[in-house]
C-alpha cells in the first residue's frame, strides 16, 4: 500500500502547486497606487507613473491591469523611457493570470495589443507579455481603488517596448506587419532598413500576408543580407511565404528551443519550418532562427539556412516581427562562404572553428572551396573551450590531420545517414579526408527524436545543429572535437549510446569503476550493442542470464577477458603491425591471442 500512497500525494502536491501557482491575493488594506508607491523595487515604474496624468486618472477611476517591470528590468532597459511607456504596461480590465487570453489591449494610444504566451514547465504554466516573463510568485495581487473598482498588479522581468515613430509629423498607432514594413524608415529600428525585402514582397504582391488580422510571427531580412547581387532574385512567393508563421506568436524569450513551427510555405507541394536558437558566450547571447526546407524544388533548395535575429521582439498588430541578417530559405553560398561569414563575429556559432583553420595556415580551405561535394562535421564554439586542446593547438601538423578528419567527401544529409545506419548496415561508416581515418555513425531514438551521433578518432559527438545547406554540401554543427580524447574509459562507456549494454553489464559488481582511474592505462574490447542484440537473436537463454543479477559474478569474468591493463593503450595501428606475428594480450583473466 506504500507505493499507492506515494503516488496520491505527488498527485496532490502537483495539483496544489498548479491551484496555488494561480491564485489570487486580495488586499483590502490598500490601493494598487498605494503599493506601487511604497514597494521600492517599482519605484522606477511608480515614476513615470506619477509622471503621466493619463495614467493616474486610469488608477483613480477605472477597472486596471498593470504589468509592472522591477526596477532591474530598467537597469537592463536600452530603449527609450518617457512618462508615455508607463501606459504600454496598463489594461482597461482587471484579469488574474488565470483570465489572460492570447492578448490584451493596451492603454496606448491606438492600444496596441499585449501578447500573452503560455508555457508549459513541469506542473505550472510560465507566463510572458510581450517577451517578458511574468513573476508569477510576486504576481495576481488584486487590488480595490477608493471608486470601487478592481485592480490588478503583476510583476515582470521586462520592460515592454511599444513600436515607435520617429517622425512627428507621421505617428504610427498600433500598425500592423504591412504598416511596419511599408512605413519602416519612420520607426526606430536602430540603423537597419528594410526596403529590399518590401520591394520583393510588392513585386510578388503579397503585401496581403502581412496585413492579414489574426496571429502571426514575421521574419524580415535587412539590407546588408541581400547580398551578393543575384540574392534578391531568389525572393520569391514561396520564400516570402517561408518568413512568415501563422496562427503563433513567438517572442525570443517565450519561444521554446528547436521546436519546429509550420510556416505559410509548409504546403502540399513544399515543406518549411522555422525555429529557434540560442548561442550563448561570455560576451552574451545571440539568438538564431533556421529554416528548414523539408521539401524543396527545382528552385528551392532542402536543408537549413541560418540567419542571426538582429532585432527581435517588435510587436505588431498582428503579431511580432523579428529582423533577421539574411534571407531565410535562400541556398546560394558555398561551405567556404558560408564558414567566412563568421570571420567578423566572435559570438557567431562557428567563429572559434573558423579561427583554428585560419590559424593552423593549411590548405584546408583551399580544399574545401575546391570541392564539389562535401559534408563537414563543424565543432562548435562550445567544444573548442576543452582544456584538452590546449597543448594540441601548438601542434599545427596534428590540428591540420584533426580538421581533416571532420571533412568527408560526399554530401551527406542527416536523413541520408540514419536510412544508411539500418539493421542491415547497423554501423554506418565513411572514410574522411584524414588518411585511414573513418567516421562512424549511430542514431539514438527517444520516442519520436531522433539523435545522430558521430565518432571519429575515438572521439564520440552528437550532432546538434544538422543539414546546413550550401551550394556545395552540408554542414552538421556537432559537440566535440573528434580526434581529442575528452574522457575516461569509464566515461566514454556512459555516454556513447552504442556501449549502453556493455555500460549496464559492467555496473555487475562494481566493474567499471576501475575505468576512471586515470593512473592506469586501459585497452578494452567492448561489444556494442549490436552484438549483444546478435547474440539475443541466436541465443536468446544465455543473453537473458547474463543480465540477471544472479549471474553478476560469470558476467564480471567475462568483462574482464575483455580488459587489458598494460603500461600503454594498444591503438588498432599498434594492433594491426602486429596482425602477422604471433600476439599475447594480458587480460585481467586469462590471455587474448
Amino acid at each position: 500500500m506504500a507505493p499507492s500512497r506515494q503516488v496520491t500525494v505527488f498527485v496532490f502536491c502537483a495539483v496544489f502547486l498548479a491551484f496555488s501557482s494561480a491564485r489570487s491575493y486580495v488586499n483590502s488594506d490598500k490601493t494598487l497606487e498605494q503599493k506601487m508607491r511604497e514597494d521600492v523595487d517599482l519605484s522606477q515604474f511608480y515614476s513615470l507613473l506619477e509622471n503621466n496624468p493619463i495614467a493616474n486618472t486610469t488608477l483613480t477611476y477605472r477597472s486596471v491591469t498593470v504589468f509592472a517591470p522591477a526596477n532591474l528590468a530598467f537597469q537592463k532597459y536600452t530603449g527609450k523611457v518617457d512618462d508615455s511607456l508607463v501606459l504600454y504596461h496598463m489594461t482597461n480590465s482587471a484579469q488574474n493570470l488565470n483570465q489572460l487570453g492570447y492578448y490584451v489591449s493596451s492603454e496606448l494610444e491606438g492600444n496596441p495589443p499585449l501578447w500573452i504566451t503560455r508555457q508549459r514547465t513541469g506542473v505550472k504554466d510560465e507566463i510572458f507579455v510581450n517577451n517578458a516573463k511574468v513573476l508569477s510568485q510576486r504576481s495576481n495581487l488584486v487590488y480595490t481603488n477608493l471608486n470601487g473598482r478592481k485592480q490588478v498588479l503583476h510583476i515582470i522581468e521586462d520592460v515592454l517596448e511599444p513600436v515607435r515613430s520617429t517622425n512627428p509629423d507621421a505617428p504610427l498607432y498600433n500598425p500592423d506587419a504591412w504598416t511596419f514594413l511599408n512605413q519602416s524608415e519612420n520607426i526606430d529600428l536602430d540603423s537597419h532598413r528594410i526596403r529590399s525585402f518590401r520591394q520583393r514582397v510588392q513585386l510578388m504582391k503579397k503585401a496581403d500576408i502581412f496585413k492579414a488580422e489574426g496571429r502571426y510571427t514575421f521574419f524580415i531580412p535587412v539590407d546588408e543580407g541581400f547580398q551578393p547581387p543575384p540574392r534578391p532574385e531568389k525572393i520569391d512567393e514561396k520564400v516570402i511565404d517561408g518568413h512568415v508563421i501563422p496562427r503563433e506568436v513567438l517572442f525570443t524569450n517565450a519561444a521554446q528551443e528547436e521546436v519546429e513551427h509550420e510556416t505559410l510555405a509548409f504546403t502540399d507541394m513544399m515543406k518549411v519550418t522555422i525555429s529557434f536558437k540560442t548561442e550563448h558566450s561570455l560576451k552574451g547571447s545571440k539568438t538564431y532562427v533556421k529554416s528548414h526546407t523539408i521539401v524543396g524544388d527545382a528552385n528551392h533548395a532542402e536543408g537549413v539556412v541560418l540567419a542571426e535575429i538582429v532585432k527581435a521582439n517588435i510587436p505588431v498588430k498582428n503579431g511580432v516581427v523579428h529582423l533577421i541578417h539574411r534571407p531565410l530559405m535562400v541556398v546560394d553560398t558555398t561551405v567556404t562562404q558560408f564558414l567566412e561569414s563568421f570571420k567578423d563575429r566572435e559570438d557567431g556559432p562557428l567563429y572559434k572553428f573558423y579561427e583554428v583553420i585560419r590559424d593552423t595556415e593549411g590548405d584546408f580551405m583551399d580544399r574545401i572551396t575546391r570541392m564539389r561535394d562535401l559534408t563537414l562535421f563543424a565543432p562548435s564554439n562550445a567544444a573548442w573551450l576543452d582544456s584538452n586542446l590546449n597543448n594540441l593547438m601548438r601542434d599545427r601538423s596534428r590540428i591540420r590531420e584533426i580538421l581533416n578528419m571532420h571533412l568527408v567527401e560526399q554530401r551527406l544529409t542527416m536523413d541520408q545517414i540514419i536510412q544508411s545506419n539500418t539493421n542491415k548496415h547497423p554501423l554506418f561508416k565513411v572514410p574522411t579526408l584524414a588518411p585511414r581515418k573513418s567516421l562512424y555513425f549511430n542514431v539514438v531514438h527517444q520516442g519520436h527524436n531522433k539523435t545522430l551521433t558521430v565518432e571519429g578518432g575515438g572521439v564520440n559527438a552528437t550532432v546538434i545543429q544538422p543539414d546546413i545547406a550550401a551550394t556545395n554540401g552540408i554542414v552538421h554543427i556537432i559537440d566535440r572535437v573528434l580526434g581529442v580524447p575528452f574522457t575516461t574509459v569509464g566515461r566514454k562507456l556512459a555516454t556513447d549510446p552504442m556501449l549502453n549494454k556493455t555500460y549496464q553489464l559492467g555496473k555487475t559488481n562494481n566493474f567499471n569503476i576501475q575505468l576512471d582511474d586515470t593512473s592506469k592505462k586501459f585497452t578494452y574490447f567492448v561489444p556494442r550493442d549490436f552484438a549483444w542484440n546478435r547474440m539475443e537473436a541466436r541465443f536468446p537463454s544465455a543473453h537473458k542470464k547474463m543480465f540477471m543479477k544472479d549471474y553478476g559474478y560469470h558476467v564480471k569474468q567475462i568483462l574482464e577477458r575483455h580488459l587489458v591493463v598494460d603500461d600503454k593503450p594498444l591503438t588498432m595501428q599498434m594492433l594491426k603491425k602486429y596482425s602477422n606475428e604471433s600476439l599475447t594480450l594480458p587480460t585481467i583473466r586469462d590471455v587474448l591471442k
